[in-house]
């Protein structure tokens, strides 16, 4: 019995992450819950509970973080306009996309460009990803 539920564990988590592998990959791409959940077999309620168990948070939620984060390193090139940027990124509407890189961010797309924020050269790329990951305004102190 209890091989059982640890064998069923293993099966979900390696589902998990092969739904967040494909976030990760096609973060531009259209995609929500339904679709994802349909590419793994599953239904969107399942999955949404089960990758919220496993990651903390829903995989709606870790799309969009993926998104603002290709964004922010986007906006730090500075050889894109902010909506060329929003549209690379995966949003179809440039109110949207600015509501919520706000919201994560802590500043606009925009003021976020124009104040360069130059990229992290020559840091690990675990201490630049961290240090540009974006916090919800709630999680901010």
């Amino acid at each position: 019995m209890h091989n059982e539920r640890d064998a069923q564990r293993l099966k979900n988590l390696r589902l998990l992450r092969r739904v967040r592998d494909r976030i990760d990959r096609e973060y531009a791409e259209p995609l929500d819950v339904e679709a994802l959940a349909r590419g793994v077999g599953v239904s969107a309620g399942h999955l949404s509970r089960e990758f919220k168990d496993a990651y903390g948070e829903s995989p709606y939620s870790y799309l969009m973080t993926r998104r603002i984060e290709r964004a922010m390193t986007l906006l730090r090139r500075g050889d894109l306009s902010v909506t060329e940027v929003c549209f690379a990124v995966g949003y179809g509407s440039l109110g949207t996309f600015t509501t919520r890189f706000t919201e994560l961010v802590g500043v606009s797309p925009g003021k976020y460009r124009k104040e360069g924020n130059p990229p992290l050269d020559g840091l690990p790329g675990i201490i630049t990803m961290r240090a540009t990951k974006p916090v919800r305004n709630r999680e901010v102190s």
